[in-house]
Formats: C-alpha cells, structure tokens, sequence
C-alpha cells in the first residue's frame, strides 16, 4: 500500500484563508471511494494500492485550486511507498503508539 500526504496552497488569492481550496481538492477524492483518506489541520492523508493512480489523483487535487482562481499553487507531496511488507497510514500510527506505551 502506497501512503501520501498533500498540502496544497493556493497563491494570489484574495483572501488569506485557504479552506475553500482545501474542500475542492478534497471533493475530488468523493470519486474515489476505494482510497482511504484523513482530512488534517496541515494536509491530506491517502492511502491507495496503485501508485499510477496516486499520482493521477494529487495531481488532479493539485489542479483544482486553479479551478477556484488561484494564479499559482505550491503544493508540497510526500509518499511512502513500501515495499517489503504491508503497511497502512493506521499502521504507522499504530507503530509508534506501541513504542510509546
């Protein structure tokens, strides 16, 4: 399972507030109901079991700011794509909770 998180930031806006942006990328990921998703305070989390399709979807979240009339967007991607054995974004999680307790 491939994991990413995206934040997506939309550039000469005329407001400072950005949580309209934020639900148009994320309205996207409603046509995709297979891929496990988290809304946070700082981006958002997805977990898919096709790279390709990963790709295709940030990029589609990347894109829908200019659809809102943002004139630039700087998005910032991060994945993990392991191979060696299954992982989720609940695993993860789980993981470090256990070393914590």
């Amino acid at each position: 399972m491939v994991t990413a998180e995206i934040t997506i930031v939309p550039i000469g806006t005329e407001s400072t507030s950005i949580s309209d942006f934020v639900v148009e990328a994320d309205k996207i990921l409603l046509k995709y109901p297979e891929i496990k998703k988290k809304v946070t305070a700082m981006g958002t989390e997805l977990e898919c079991a096709d790279i390709n399709k990963l790709f295709d979807i940030l990029k589609e979240m990347h894109s829908a700011s200019f659809n809102n009339h943002a004139r630039r967007i700087y998005s910032i991607i991060k994945i993990d794509d392991r191979r060696d054995k299954q992982s989720s974004l609940e695993s993860k999680i789980k993981a470090v909770a256990d070393k914590l307790s």
